[in-house]
């Protein structure tokens, strides 16, 4: 294999996403002479924009895509290879791409991303959200749509099932909450009525230093329309008829072909059991759709209610895109599958490094951080990993950054800022822990976990302005317990009390 090589670069990067462009521009930044090779098999990169560090770990930014022609520009150093890899050979340092070429390196960042766990990859009704194609076509498909079926319960199911109008659409949930990946049942039923669509009036601040919630029965559903002729339903059960930006459904129309504004109908602990077309479900006599009407594609539930749609969203994850890079090699794979890396972004394989959702951090974590497979994550790694790979050619020591010490997290769901902190759901801690909270309805819901009197966690949804003081009081780990539930009093301003 060596001497097929067509050429070699000091440094190779795998990937066109946030995490490997991130870390091509900290590689060209620190080694301006250094000759880099990215290898992408799009002929569009994604790259950080409007970045604005809000505080020590906090930090906002868009996603935006651009040719990769921007990015050569700004650094002569850099060729950019458009194919995707086929093959790894680590022991002869070389990296094979698909269309036959084979290039060198003295390090390698493998920022391979996720791939979707698709329900089915041969059903044409059935759609992943993974890239702008895929967004476009979700909103060919979705403009003459009656019913969607949404699967799925994290960041890109909250967005879609949120920003759909003129559309039924039916949301299959496994768990007992909405967004149980960053919420509890309380901040979930705080974000419930937004799906209503309706203007709710500002009610005065209230303390709840505890927070109850009868959870739903499995295959318990709610509705909620924003269809004024329609008829309103409660919160209780009725009988009820998703790799992109941070802000990848803005400059998008996510309008189907009805004229109700919103009608979300969830069903809760229930996953699909099975996928049907309509020559099928003829052949089914024991099939019993829910609705009336002839639908081009039916599913059923675990739940045992069948529903008919147009299509299927499927949003139910990511998983480690190691596949391109494993045979012939010797990676060590985490649980969740992903690559191995140790705290200066190393997997097992000598000068090879991983960032972003391929890999797995697995050096012994702070207490207050943990990961999971955010944009904000694969820009930090990806920045991280390309310090590593300038520091270890330079023969430069380098601690673990910062940014790996306190969890932190800016997003946006349902309108709402939403602030994740530390352990934000009590991760990992048990039952020692407390929870303090503030709810004021449609416009803010504060929760505090508390470990040992000290803070550890918090979710701040709306526009609180707590995210520093409550950055600060985690890292700090001030001793809380003489200030009890007045730490969220409405009338104490925090912000100037522990400034």
């Amino acid at each position: 294999m060596a001497d097929r090589k067509n050429k070699t670069f000091r440094f190779v990067i795998v990937g066109g996403g946030i995490a490997g462009v991130t870390c091509v521009e900290q590689l060209s930044s620190q080694i301006p002479s250094a000759e880099v090779a990215l290898i992408t098999a799009s002929r569009y990169i994604k790259t950080v924009t409007n970045y604005k560090q809000v505080s020590k770990t906090l930090e906002e930014f868009d996603v935006a895509e651009r040719p990769s022609s921007v990015l050569v520009e700004k650094f002569p150093n850099l060729t950019v290879i458009h194919s995707a890899v086929k093959s790894l050979h680590t022991q002869s340092h070389s990296v094979e791409t698909a269309d036959g070429r084979v290039f060198g390196y003295e390090k390698l960042c493998i920022c391979g991303g996720g791939r979707p766990k698709l329900l089915t990859w041969d059903n044409p009704y059935v759609l992943g959200i993974r890239d702008t194609d895929s967004a476009q076509e979700l909103q060919k498909q979705l403009s003459t749509a009656k019913r969607i079926i949404v699967v799925g319960n994290g960041g890109i199911a909250l967005e879609l099932v949120y920003e759909v109008v003129g559309c039924e659409v039916i949301w299959a949930v496994k768990d007992k909450t909405i967004g149980n990946t960053f919420f509890d049942a309380g901040a979930a039923q705080f974000l419930i009525p937004s799906l209503e669509g309706e203007k709710t009036e500002r009610a005065a601040p209230c303390k709840r230093p505890r927070y109850t919630t009868e959870d739903p029965e499995p295959g318990a559903s709610q509705t909620f329309t924003a269809d004024k002729n329609a008829r309103r339903h409660g919160s209780g059960p009725t009988e009820a008829g998703s790799a992109l930006g941070p802000d990848w459904h803005d400059g998008i129309v996510l309008r189907g072909a009805q004229q109700v504004s919103r009608r979300v109908s969830l069903e809760y602990q229930c996953e699909v059991e099975k996928i049907f077309t309509s020559a099928e479900l003829l052949n089914s006599p024991q099939q019993t759709p829910e609705n009336e009407g002839s639908w081009p594609i039916y599913v059923k539930l675990t739940n045992g209610k069948t529903f008919g749609c147009d299509f299927v969203v499927s949003a139910t994850g990511v998983v480690p895109n190691v596949e391109p890079f494993l045979h012939g090699n010797n990676f060590a794979l985490a649980d969740d599958g992903g690559l191995q890396v140790d705290d200066h972004m190393m997997t097992s394989e000598p000068d090879v490094y991983a960032a972003g959702d391929v890999c797995t951090a697995c050096w012994e974590h702070s207490a207050l951080w943990q990961q999971m497979r955010l944009w904000t994550q694969a820009r930090q790694m990806g920045w991280y990993a390309g310090r590593c790979m300038a520091a270890h050619v330079l023969s430069e020591s380098i601690e673990l950054d910062f940014c790996f010490e306190l969890f932190s997290h800016i997003t946006k769901f349902f309108n709402y800022k939403v602030v994740l902190l530390g352990k934000f759901n009590a991760q990992g801690l048990g039952a020692d822990h407390e929870l303090l909270l503030r709810c004021t309805k449609g416009q803010e819901y504060v929760k505090v976990v508390l470990s040992g009197g000290r803070m550890v966690g918090a979710v701040l949804i709306g526009e609180t302005d707590l995210e520093e003081t409550f950055e600060n009081l985690i890292l700090n780990q001030m001793d809380l317990t003489p200030y009890g539930e007045e730490l969220l009093n409405p009338n104490i301003d925090i912000e100037d009390y522990f400034d």
